[in-house]
């Protein structure tokens, strides 16, 4: 390793005995919404030349492979709050196209939930089914609950059974509602409307599977004006029904500060300490034996196409709504939301990028053409790989900066997780000095035996640098720096890079 150049320090210990929780793999998590071109263009079109017979795109479903899916949010979103769930059931011809005031389009109901159920299973994943808790309540709930987990013989699973579908689909994790804090929603409600609401479709929910899991809506982000109270009050209700409380958070660069960009996930910190704080009160308060899990089931970056959003004429199917291009800083912060998720595993047990495809989202794809990666694909694409395991807690002694809204902001930010079963561990680190590399030594004497097996660094010269159909300018290599020898990795972190350094036991590489 060359250590001519100047470079700043960090130092890190790691030892087994300092975990945190074994990390829920569904934390790596997506989302699907029917919202632009996420399903109609994204992982449906069946004119599409890869396109199977129920007219999926078989580019798209390799790449949703590729990234190793656990569970996937579906149908939204802004979107379920005015969905009829019965219309995307049942012969598609037959299917009503509907007006969705959500994104102000038409809704063909194409694609419902048996297709959906169908692609998921293609792809590997679990389904987050939200339930409509803006127009409706108990009782669509409760019917659409019967009609994809009872096995048979009651009205909602035998009209399953004539729709071709004889085995039930055992959806395990339901949401009740999305985002019932905010005035964009339909059908928006007060803390103790949507609590009540909540708890009583929980509860009948209950009645006719019990061994389903229930996310009960937090607030939709550290900004609304009712954040915590929301939380507070809501799980008042619905604490004992509940067994997650859903988080959601975007973040942009719209002033173009780098440093202050890169910082963000100290809100993000922030956003998490406070709710596992509320729910913990809520669990004193009620005397409960039972711990409140975080779902946070709605995150990324969003903030490059809200202008040309706003260019897009209303009512048409599938537009191009949403669609972020992103660029190589986008890519280091997502790294860094990753490893925040890391280092609160024992509280951050499901997490849904949104989205997956078109919108928002790590793949995008040209109507009758490519599908592609965009920069983020990468480090979503490696904590989901490696990241699987018991998440360590690391000691960390790195140089800090400060930005325009945050102060002592570690260069380095870091998770690590340990695989006992694979004897393998995983150091991810996000280097936040735009300006210089850091020079890592990172103390795994309690790993004796171990040896590096790679060291992958995504990096560019271009913060702004973009991926496209035609070329792949952002994307990673294996020649990094590392290297162990007596116990210490010590390692250079490219400025303003992600790295992932992998050790497995020597006598099993």
């Amino acid at each position: 390793m060359d250590l001519s150049a100047a470079a700043s320090r960090a130092r890190m210990i790691v030892d087994k005995a300092f975990k945190i929780a074994e990390v829920d793999q569904r934390i790596y998590g997506s989302f699907i919404e029917h919202l632009g071109r996420a399903v109609y263009g994204g992982i449906y079109e069946p004119t599409h030349s890869t396109a199977d017979n129920f007219g999926f795109r078989n580019d798209v479903k390799q790449l949703v492979r590729e990234l190793n899916v656990p569970i996937i949010r579906y149908p939204g979103g802004n979107f379920v709050s005015g969905y009829n769930w019965e219309d995307g059931v049942g012969p598609v011809d037959q299917r009503p196209k509907r007006l969705d005031l959500a994104w102000r389009t038409v809704e063909p109901n194409f694609v419902g939930t048996n297709e959906f159920m169908n692609w998921a299973k293609e792809v590997g994943s679990e389904v987050m089914m939200a339930v409509n808790l803006g127009t409706r309540g108990v009782d669509a709930a409760r019917n659409l609950l019967e009609y994809c987990n009872h096995k048979g013989g009651s009205y909602w699973s035998d009209l399953r059974h004539s729709h071709g579908y004889e085995q039930p689909h055992g959806i395990k994790t339901w949401c009740l509602g999305n985002e019932m804090d905010g005035p964009w929603q339909i059908g928006q409600k007060t803390p103790q409307e949507y609590g009540r609401l909540a708890y009583e479709t929980g509860k009948a929910m209950r009645l006719v599977d019990p061994s389903i899991e229930l996310v009960s809506c937090g607030s939709s982000s550290t900004g609304m004006p009712t954040f915590p109270e929301w939380e507070a009050v809501t799980l008042d209700h619905t604490y004992e029904v509940a067994d997650y409380v859903s988080l959601h958070q975007y973040y942009g660069n719209r002033d173009n500060d780098s440093a202050n960009y890169l910082a963000r996930t100290m809100d993000m910190e922030h956003f998490i300490r406070t709710v596992t704080a509320t729910c913990d009160y809520i669990k004193a308060k009620k005397r409960s034996k039972k711990t409140m899990y975080l779902s946070f089931d709605e995150w990324n970056v969003w903030y490059h196409s809200n202008d040309a959003d706003t260019q897009i004429e209303p009512w048409s199917v599938g537009p191009p709504q949403l669609e972020d291009v992103y660029n190589f800083e986008d890519a280091l912060l997502v790294g860094s939301m990753l490893i925040t998720f890391l280092r609160h595993a024992d509280r951050v047990k499901m997490a849904c990028m949104a989205q997956l495809v078109n919108v928002i989202a790590p793949i995008m794809t040209e109507n009758g053409g490519r599908a592609w990666k965009q920069t983020i694909f990468y480090p979503y694409l490696h904590t989901s790989i490696y990241g699987r395991g018991v998440s360590l807690q690391p000691i960390v002694d790195s140089p800090v900066y400060d930005a325009q809204d945050y102060t002592d902001v570690p260069y380095l930010d870091s998770a690590v997780v340990y695989n006992e079963a694979e004897e393998e561990v995983t150091i991810f680190a996000v280097n936040r000095n735009l300006q210089e590399s850091l020079d890592l030594e990172c103390d795994v004497r309690g790993f004796e035996g171990y040896r590096l097996v790679e060291h992958i660094v995504l990096e560019h010269e271009d913060l702004k640098a973009v991926n496209t159909a035609a070329e792949e300018k952002v994307k990673p290599h294996s020649k990094g720096t590392a290297i162990c020898k007596d116990g210490y990795v010590n390692a250079r972190l490219s400025k303003a890079s992600w790295n992932v350094i992998r050790l497995k036991k020597e006598q099993s590489i």
